[in-house]
């Protein structure tokens, strides 16, 4: 209300009832969460970095030591962005102060929480001409918060077919920026490996229906990073079998690349807790395999060597591991 916009509720308990959910809903009812209340952030300096501030320590809460945060600048602007998403009015917020804005908040939550955080900026399927500024401000801000380049939205856009998303990671691969890519979510195999061929993927975010083509998994298991969101798969209606026979299953029985992610945590209500008791409970997970899997997304993350050593070094000692060949 603070800037005159109407929200569906006036507590925090009673917004999140309007926000969240815990049953699936259709991918355009998820979708439509968004539009409750990105209209009262977006365009909103203080918001924008109160809540990366807040981001970063609700993470430390759950114990978490290192997380990327992933976001669509443009998402955020109400200005020098074309259309003006979320209904807004022109403003004076373009998308490279938003990344600025988010970055000292983060920076402000390492330091106050002493956890590690970065961020990894979006590119949406269904706005190629917004691409290349995204990787423009992934170059700019390289060594200051962000450490990636992502593409979400509709996977049945094809991203081979939209040169500005092509551009972008083309790019970002001469660039030496760090390449990660919703794909086979929802969409096909195909989707895939035209992120892995195509945009030069490294990590792959969820990947469900990679086991449609079993040819690819076997090419893709041990060499790309499957970032997965057993929760968000549920309620999105992405994986609509039981969990105790969902894709995460057979990536722990194969030793797969891969992690268990939090996946729009406001919206599903969630923290990695909510995926790790999901793992446990219903998929056959050990505490060994959740090492197993931390110590891969720790080799995967996109901290530059020295960074990711020390956070290796981190989990070998939280887990007893410690190896004096390994350093």
């Amino acid at each position: 209300m603070k800037r005159g916009i109407q929200l569906p509720a006036d507590t925090v308990e009673g917004l999140l009832q309007c926000v969240s959910y815990e049953e699936p809903l259709s991918l355009t009812g998820f979708l439509e969460k968004f539009s409750i209340y990105m209209p009262a952030i977006a365009g909103d300096r203080e918001a924008i970095e109160r809540i990366a501030y807040e981001f970063v320590e609700s993470k430390a809460k759950e114990g978490v030591i290192y997380v990327e945060v992933r976001y669509s600048p443009h998402l955020l602007a109400n200005s020098e962005v074309d259309p003006i998403p979320w209904n807004q009015e022109r403003g004076d917020l373009t998308p490279d102060e938003v990344v600025s804005l988010v970055n000292r908040g983060l920076k402000a939550g390492e330091k106050a929480f002493n956890i590690k955080a970065r961020s990894i900026l979006c590119c949406m399927r269904h706005r190629p001409s917004w691409s290349p500024e995204v990787v423009q401000l992934c170059k700019k801000y390289q060594n200051d918060s962000v450490v990636a380049i992502d593409l979400a939205g509709d996977e049945s856009i094809n991203a081979e077919t939209c040169q500005g998303h092509q551009t972008a990671y083309e790019e970002a691969v001469r660039c030496g920026i760090h390449r990660t890519v919703h794909a086979g979510e929802v969409g096909p195999p195909q989707v895939i490996k035209e992120a892995v061929n195509i945009l030069k993927a490294e990590r792959i975010g969820h990947g469900y229906r990679v086991f449609e083509d079993e040819f690819l998994y076997k090419q893709l298991k041990d060499n790309i990073h499957f970032e997965l969101c057993p929760w968000s798969s549920y309620l999105t209606g992405a994986c609509k079998t039981p969990f105790c026979n969902h894709p995460a299953v057979r990536f722990r029985k194969d030793r797969a690349n891969y992690s268990l992610n939090t996946d729009d945590p406001l919206i599903f209500n969630s923290t990695i807790h909510t995926d790790y008791k999901i793992a446990w409970d219903s998929m056959g997970f050990t505490e060994e395999e959740f090492k197993r899997l931390n110590i891969n997304a720790a080799k995967s993350s996109f901290l530059p060597e020295k960074e990711k050593k020390e956070i290796l070094y981190q989990l070998y000692e939280a887990y007893d591991m410690i190896k004096s060949t390994e350093f």
